[in-house]
């Protein structure tokens, strides 16, 4: 019987197995980075953020009722004047809510300036989210917020459910602990045509303490979108590298 020679691959003229080029183990590396940049992205964000569905119009135009947000994982003492907050109270309702903080404990803050604005330890602010008609539904009040809590508006004031309205009919109840926080609010992530950062107002900057700086929502996508590159040009450079070697042959066939 003669010898049966078992083959594990395609040999090479003269006996030789392909070599793997430096093109194959470059895309092979890309794709192991890309899909660690993209999972470790997806991971990274679900540690730090909370996705929420506004319930109200209360913060229109900011924020839209039925918008899903993003709320980084804050406690109630990184929070700073101007953060729109997700927080939960039970005596405001049974669901989370959402609100921008106007003032801390120990502030001092009042409506309204000749201008029409909010003051907060004497100091105006101007707040350029809001409309006409949200600026003229503010009435005349001054009240300094207890230690460790906050004074919440929200941007659409005419129908907004906040501390100006309790401080008028609920006197006990109207600054929110600061553990009724739950999240700060980087970014609206749908509807897809309102995707964007919830940016921090200018007005709030020279109080002190400033605002707060944006969480890592920026890198996240970055790494995701990276990672997504390189795994789709690591895993394409295979077909094309034999697309382009098989060319050759056919030409000489023909």
């Amino acid at each position: 019987m003669g010898n049966a020679v078992r083959t594990t691959g395609a040999a090479r003229p003269g006996g030789t197995r392909p070599r793997r080029g430096l093109g194959d183990t470059l895309s092979g590396v890309a794709v192991a980075i890309g899909c660690v940049l993209f999972l470790g992205g997806f991971v990274w964000g679900a540690i730090v953020y909370q996705p929420y569905t506004v319930p109200t119009r209360s913060m229109a135009p900011t924020i839209q009722a039925g918008d899903r947000v993003l709320a980084e994982r804050v406690g109630g003492d990184e929070v700073r004047r101007g953060d729109v907050v997700v927080f939960y109270d039970s005596v405001w309702g049974d669901v989370p809510m959402v609100k921008r903080v106007v003032a801390v404990g120990g502030d001092t803050v009042a409506c309204c300036d000749a201008e029409g604005r909010i003051t907060v330890n004497g100091e105006p602010v101007d707040e350029e989210y809001l409309g006409p008609d949200d600026r003229k539904a503010m009435t005349r009040f001054g009240e300094r917020v207890p230690e460790g809590r906050l004074f919440l508006l929200g941007d659409h004031r005419t129908t907004s459910q906040d501390s100006l309205m309790r401080l008028e009919g609920d006197a006990d109840h109207w600054a929110v602990p600061r553990d009724a926080v739950r999240g700060r609010v980087d970014a609206t992530a749908w509807p897809l045509e309102g995707f964007g950062m919830v940016e921090r107002p200018e007005g709030f900057t020279q109080l002190p303490g400033g605002v707060s700086r944006p969480g890592p929502l920026v890198p996240m996508l970055i790494a995701v979108g990276a990672g997504t590159v390189l795994i789709m040009g690591g895993a394409a450079h295979g077909p094309l590298s034999r697309r382009s070697a098989a060319a050759p042959h056919g030409r000489r066939r023909s």
